[in-house]
């Protein structure tokens, strides 16, 4: 096999791979999870304070899903969910899709 064969041949199979590296999205309709996702970190009460004092500052607060970056921990699939203002992160949370379960993610 050639160079070129086995440049194809990691290709495609990097590409069958893809859709066996993303997190099963619980079927609920519309952006439910994605919502939830977000809520579950928005109304954390260190979150939720933060997120005040930063307002009272005068900076934009925002919320922000990875969806095409998963973690995978404990055997589980979770979603990075990003809070910012003023264009810098403050801390990076971990989500699983069905909400159950959420975390500071220490890596980030």
């Amino acid at each position: 096999m050639g160079p070129l064969q086995r440049i194809v041949l990691a290709s495609v199979l990097a590409f069958l791979t893809l859709p066996a590296l993303a997190c099963d999205v619980p079927d609920e309709g519309g952006n439910t999870p994605w919502r939830r996702a977000v809520s579950k970190v928005r109304y954390l009460p260190e979150t939720d304070a933060w997120a005040e004092s930063m307002s009272r500052a005068g900076a934009t607060v925002q919320y922000v899903v990875s969806l095409d970056s998963p973690r995978y921990a404990a055997g589980r699939c979770w979603w990075p969910v990003d809070v910012r203002a003023g264009g810098k992160l403050w801390k990076r949370f971990l989500v699983t899709p069905d909400g159950s379960a959420v975390r500071e993610d220490r890596q980030g």
